[in-house]
């Protein structure tokens, strides 16, 4: 049953790969060659590989692989990454809702390092934010929270106070894990029991509070349901 849910919130914390961006075809290109010269499933690492920094999926696919290699290999699948944004477009809304929070305290906090962030937001036509918390930013992957406890302390906001908008599993839990309330968006988020779940954002309007607070107003979520709105 769909619904309009209102949230208030001082700050947005802001996912890209899966939430601003759509980035699945060139994820999928990289991971599934990647899996093949590993003697992998491509499938089952689809599974892993999204919200995370690659390492990070890396030490979960091949656990008894020294760290120094999945850093090393980490660094290359970034470079290819990077060089390969054929099909990157803009999560529906995207462009417009990034408009909407001019002058409102958000941020970027990404898995994707400067040079991956930069080249798929260019690809999608969006604009970078003005705070950025990217792979560089921080010593552990999402589903950690530090980067997002980071994106609260860079803008002063108290994470209590931070709505996250994320796609991923280790994305999500990485928002709840930083006491954050959090707004999944598309498909995947909907198995991982986000606060409320929509399709894109589209669905999103931003409005500014009179008290210096961001007003969410949210439509066709399903609230804690474990699935998509319509």
């Amino acid at each position: 049953m769909t619904a309009t849910a209102v949230l208030t919130a001082r700050a947005l914390l802001l996912d890209m790969d899966g939430t601003l961006v759509n980035s699945d075809a060139s994820v999928e290109r990289v991971w599934r060659r990647w899996a093949e010269r590993h003697g992998l499933d491509g499938d089952e690492v689809m599974k892993v590989v999204h919200g995370r920094q690659g390492y990070a999926s890396m030490a979960l696919l091949l656990p008894n692989r020294p760290m120094a290699q999945n850093l090393a290999d980490n660094a290359r699948m970034l470079a290819e990454e990077t060089s390969d944004t054929d099909g990157v477009v803009e999560i529906p809304g995207a462009r417009d809702f990034l408009a909407s929070l001019d002058g409102l305290p958000h941020a970027l906090v990404t898995s994707a390092d400067v040079g991956l962030s930069t080249a798929r937001m260019a690809a999608a036509g969006l604009a970078l934010p003005e705070v950025r918390v990217t792979a560089e930013s921080v010593g552990a992957s999402k589903p950690d929270p530090e980067g997002f406890l980071k994106g609260a302390a860079e803008l002063g906001v108290d994470p209590a106070d931070c709505v996250v908008f994320e796609d991923s599993g280790a994305g999500i839990a990485a928002g709840r894990a930083a006491g954050m309330r959090v707004v999944g968006i598309g498909p995947r988020a909907g198995f991982h029991a986000p606060d409320v779940v929509v399709r894109d954002l589209t669905r999103v309007r931003v409005e500014r509070g009179t008290d210096g607070t961001i007003q969410l107003h949210v439509t066709g979520v399903v609230a804690g349901a474990g699935g998509v709105g319509a």
